[in-house]
């Protein structure tokens, strides 16, 4: 009995080690494909410079805070040319509270202004069909969306609280 008992034991030791093991192995993957968008922030982290939130960003450039998914944490923003590179861990869809929708490629730019952000990439709200947001803009009262070169306006307040995503397969 204790013959069996030793190896029903070691079967189940062995098959919960591959388990912890292949999870084990699934972390390590998951960092490698992040380190890209993260090494930065790392590299930032590690010499004491710290990036302030991304809402807190889009705040002082006059934008709401809620514009992006509450998943979109990392971001990269050149003091230059003033490009605005947020990094999202998955394509996402984020609801607001007015009903509108807008839709997020894993990786969003766009040239950051004063109240606007410009030359967007990554992002479409739903239209009739899904379509490609090219300019954000955002005055005291409203957010505008340039989709197709025609002008979409919004309630701000309704962009201003940060929402989760939930991740969708397409773009």
């Amino acid at each position: 009995m204790d013959e069996i008992m030793n190896k029903v034991g070691s079967y189940w030791l062995g098959q919960r080690a591959n388990k912890e093991i292949s999870s084990a192995g699934d972390d390590i993957e998951s960092l490698s494909t992040s380190v890209g968008e993260g090494a930065k922030w790392l590299v930032n982290k590690l010499k004491g410079k710290m990036q302030k939130p991304l809402p807190e960003l889009l705040r002082e450039h006059g934008l709401p805070a809620g514009l992006f998914p509450r998943e979109a944490t990392n971001y990269e923003l050149s003091p230059e040319t003033r490009r605005l590179t947020v990094h999202i861990p998955s394509r996402c869809e984020v609801g607001y509270r007015d009903g509108s929708e807008l839709r997020f490629d894993a990786t969003v730019c766009g040239t950051l202004g004063e109240g606007r952000l410009a030359e967007v990439e990554g992002v479409k709200t739903k239209a009739i069909v899904w379509a490609r947001v090219t300019v954000v803009r955002a005055d005291a009262a409203k957010v505008h969306f340039t989709v197709a070169g025609i002008k979409r306006s919004r309630s701000r307040e309704a962009y201003e609280v940060v929402r989760g995503g939930i991740t969708v397969d397409e773009f």
